[in-house]
């Protein structure tokens, strides 16, 4: 008993978050290109903060096909365009995997992504997509779509060393020490979309999306932190994870609509490089109708088909035969990709997407203490 409550200590005292002094920055115009009617809810677009030792930064979207081979049922596909770009990625099927052509446990350069510059832009790199629902009416779905090439999972229960985790799940002391720093790892995969999404009335921003792992949270626009110019909410994107949080700290993500500030799968934000999505990214309408992406730019420059792509943006799981995947409890070390935007639910009825969680319209900003009730509208 008194080593099982020296090993909860010790989870607890992993938690504990740090959160840096915040920075300052200006709000940057869009590129320019765009119309007005689209930027018109660009000024109201989200600002990014990575945290401060991410090493899985913001991806060029197109690099990610010079990188990887398409395969299903890990053979490539014989007939895949040659090369395959953005223009034509959307002949593949849905059960096509994006596969790298290096093995990722070697941490490949190109995973990693491209640093921000001091204005929050990613130098030659087109890292997120922006896209416009108009659903008449007055009513507007703005939707950020951010790409990165890796998502690495985290550790699990904040254990850096899982023989630790041996105290608090005895079941796991009969496998080999060797292989207890595979299981402190996982969900970890190729290929990462991320989103926020901006709901509009008349013009007006009424409620922000943060998408987080499968799920997420909804706030109220007014209760959102602000940047400098006092309109562009900010989200904190979570070390590895990349899932997106309206507040900086220690985000435990255990149960879905509970965001408590601990726990045991914790998400890490803070307030590191500033990324502004809108200086590198294609922007796009949707029409609901017939589901399909109009580019603003009417110049041919801004390709469209691969949003079209209904297959994955990284590798297949790998089975527990290959040797660098280790599975327990359910939970395997590497996982499939992600799909990509088209999958996101842009025509949804609610401010979140329709995955069976209760649409809670927050009010205030959480995470608060575990007893706290739960504020804020819920849709139906």
């Amino acid at each position: 008993m008194m080593l099982l409550s020296i090993c909860l200590l010790g989870v607890g005292s992993l938690a504990t978050g740090v959160w840096a002094a915040p920075t300052k920055f200006e709000r940057r115009d869009t590129p320019a290109g765009v119309p007005d009617y689209v930027l018109k809810y660009a000024v109201y677009s989200p600002v990014v903060y990575l945290y401060s030792g991410e090493q899985y930064l913001p991806s060029d979207i197109n690099a990610q096909l010079t990188n990887t081979i398409p395969e299903s049922n890990f053979q490539a596909i014989s007939n895949a365009p040659n090369p395959l770009d953005l223009n034509n990625l959307n002949s593949l099927g849905a059960d096509v995997y994006l596969t790298s052509k290096n093995d990722i446990t070697t941490n490949p350069a190109w995973l990693k992504g491209v640093k921000p510059d001091s204005q929050g832009k990613t130098n030659n790199a087109v890292s997120s997509a922006i896209i416009v629902n108009d659903k008449g009416n007055g009513n507007v779905d703005a939707f950020y779509m951010y790409f990165y090439a890796y998502n690495w999972g985290g550790e699990v229960l904040g254990l850096p060393d899982l023989n630790f985790g041996i105290c608090l799940f005895p079941s796991l002391a009969p496998f080999p020490s060797s292989q207890l720093p595979l299981i402190t790892h996982a969900g970890n995969h190729v290929g990462d979309w991320e989103h926020n999404m901006i709901r509009f009335s008349n013009g007006v921003p009424t409620y922000v999306w943060y998408s987080q792992h499968a799920n997420g949270q909804a706030f109220a626009y007014s209760a959102t932190e602000k940047d400098a110019s006092g309109l562009r909410p900010i989200s904190y994107s979570a070390n590895g994870s990349h899932a997106n949080y309206a507040i900086r700290g220690t985000h435990d993500h255990t149960i879905p609509n509970f965001n408590l500030p601990g726990g045991v799968l914790e998400d890490h934000t803070d307030r590191g490089s500033l990324w502004d999505p809108t200086l590198s990214s294609y922007y796009y309408s949707f029409n609901a109708g017939d589901s399909s992406f109009s580019p603003y730019d009417q110049s041919g420059a801004t390709p469209v088909n691969w949003l079209k792509f209904t297959g994955r943006w990284g590798d297949e799981q790998y089975p527990t035969s290959d040797k660098r995947q280790f599975e327990i409890f359910g939970q395997a070390k590497y996982v499939s990709g992600p799909t990509g935007p088209a999958d996101k639910q842009l025509n949804r009825t609610n401010v979140c997407p329709d995955n069976g969680q209760k649409c809670i319209l927050r009010s205030i900003l959480v995470p608060r203490s575990a007893g706290d009730e739960e504020e804020g509208l819920v849709e139906r």
